[in-house]
This record gives C-alpha cells, structure tokens and sequence, in this order.
C-alpha cells in the first residue's frame, strides 16, 4: 500500500532520491508545467508532498491538495513557492541549502573570468580567422576587489575562489556569522563605491527586487563587472543593459533573468559584452544528484515527524 503521492514538478528525479522515497508514488508533472497542470494532478492525486524543480506553487496548488504536509525544493531557492500560503495551511516549506553550491560558484567563476578576459569574444574572432592578440588588453583579477551579496553557502564557496585568485573580498549579509578572515564584511553601500567585481548571492524577497538598479549602478565604479547567478529579480534589466552600453558596467554575466526562459527578442541578445547562460549554474550531475537526494530527505524528515505527532 502505497504511503501517499509525492508530486515532483519536473520530468525526472535522481535515481538516488527515488530509491529514498520507496513506498511512495511518484508523480512527474513534465519539464514546464503551468499552475493549471499543477493544480489538476494536486486534485487528482492529493498529493502528501512536492518536491519543485520548475514552476511555482501557490495557494491555488495547496488548496487542490488536502492532505499536503510538505513543499520541498529542488536547490537552495524558495521564492518559487508562495510561503505566506503555506504558513497559512499549516504546510511546512523546505530547501535543499548548499546542495548546489559548488556547482552555481564554479558558474559564477567561469561567468567573471569570461568577463574579465573578453573569452567569449575572443573565441568568436578566432573561429573568424582573426588574431587580436596586438589590439587586445584583458583584466587582471589578482589585487582587484570583489563584492558579494549573499554570504550564504554559494556566496562563501564563491569567496574561497575569489581569495584564492589574489582578490579582496568583501561582502554584505546581514544573516551571516563567523565569516572567514579573507572575508570582510561591509554595509550594502561599500559593495556599490568599492568592487570592482560584484557578484550576487542572495535570495529574491520583496526587499531586495531590483536592487541592482539605475541608481546603484551609478555609485559603482566605472567599468565594473557585474554576475549574477543568483534570481534575475535582483537587477533593474534595462538598468543593467543603459549602464553596459555606456560603459559604466564593464560586462555582465548572467545566469538568471527576470522572465525565463529567455525568449527570442530580449534587449540582451546580441549585446556584445553580455555573456549569458540559460539558469543551468546548478545543473551538473553532482548537483543534480545532491539536489534531488536533499529535497526527498527534507521531505521524508516532515512527513516522518507529522506521522508520529
């Protein structure tokens, strides 16, 4: 008899995760399912948990679903899930936190040094017969200052990489504590006057939408170089492309966006110092994995414990 239905809205979990929730029916709700999709298997199947790798769950969802207990994401990110609702219904919501932080830090490297060293551009000239080796100077990182917001799991392994390279760190988090002593640790406003690197590592609450914006941009240092592996939410996107083509921003490389998937038309596109990659910072097969097997022990841990109060 099976123990109840968990619903993953996705089309495939890790072999891993699966072998842990034996006894439990699995119910895939394919690679891009809207709140309709989620919300008719909720009503057919009364799901006991859902494990959310892509679209949102919001009240509608929960209120299709009596006897959910528990909304377990797939990665560190919960803005996906409507948590005031779930607060409301008594529906507990979890994360999988630092499942995915070696493999969204290494994006965030790989983004910078792409940045800092014109990679991209450079492989398309060469690819077009063309040898820029007397005309081309890149940045050295070494000695430069990096800023991070968000010293979570990510932002710390991000930061180790940084010192690593020579660079300063500094950082904003007002939730973080015993940081490391190549770490220090500044008011929002330092980042801004004092990076010539910024890298976000925060959530997206109501707070902090678009704080990187026409006005924050135009404190930081000209010719800074902005990533963001973090939610495309935290930056002001027309902002950002204003401040790229004037210059003040050196290059952008971005993993997130506002809207996505990206669709075809997005003022980025064909922007020449905006180096861009579909949302896939967490997506390795070591992180998948991780991933997968944190969100079902999160979820088992709730309806363990529910079961026996």
């Amino acid at each position: 008899m099976s123990a109840g239905t968990i619903i993953v809205t996705g089309a495939d979990l890790a072999q891993q995760a699966l072998d842990l929730l034996t006894g439990y029916e699995v119910v895939y709700a394919g690679k891009t399912p809207t709140e309709d999709d989620l919300v008719a298997l909720a009503q057919q199947h009364d799901p006991v948990a859902i494990i959310v790798r892509y679209g949102k769950v919001g009240a509608a969802v929960m209120d299709a679903a009596p006897s959910l207990k528990v909304i377990s994401k797939h990665g560190s990110g919960t803005d996906t899930i409507d948590k005031v609702a779930a607060k409301a219904r008594g529906i507990e919501v979890v994360a999988a936190v630092g499942a995915n932080a070696a493999a969204v830090a290494e994006q965030a490297l790989a983004l910078l040094l792409a940045c800092a060293k014109s990679v991209v551009q450079l492989d398309a000239s060469m690819h077009a017969g063309h040898w820029d080796k007397a005309t081309h100077k890149s940045l050295e990182l070494g000695g430069r200052t990096v800023g991070l917001v968000g010293l979570g799991a990510i932002g710390l392994r991000f930061a180790k990489m940084a010192d690593a390279l020579g660079m300063r760190v500094i950082g904003f988090d007002p939730f973080a504590k015993n940081l490391p002593d190549y770490v220090q640790s500044v008011p929002l406003d330092a980042i801004w006057r004092e990076a010539d690197a910024i890298s976000l590592h925060c959530p997206l609450t109501d707070e902090n939408r678009g704080m990187l914006n026409a006005a924050t941009l135009a404190q930081c240092k000209p010719g800074v170089i902005v990533v963001n592996t973090a939610r495309g939410g935290l930056i002001d996107e027309a902002a950002l492309l204003d401040a790229v083509r004037s210059g003040q921003v050196m290059a952008a490389g971005l993993d997130s966006f506002a809207v996505e998937p990206m669709t075809a038309g997005h003022p980025f596109q064909g922007e020449p110092r905006f180096i861009l990659s579909p949302h896939i910072g967490g997506v390795t097969s070591d992180a998948y994995v991780n991933m997968g097997v944190g969100a079902a022990r999160n979820a088992l841990a709730v309806l363990h414990r529910t079961a026996t109060v």
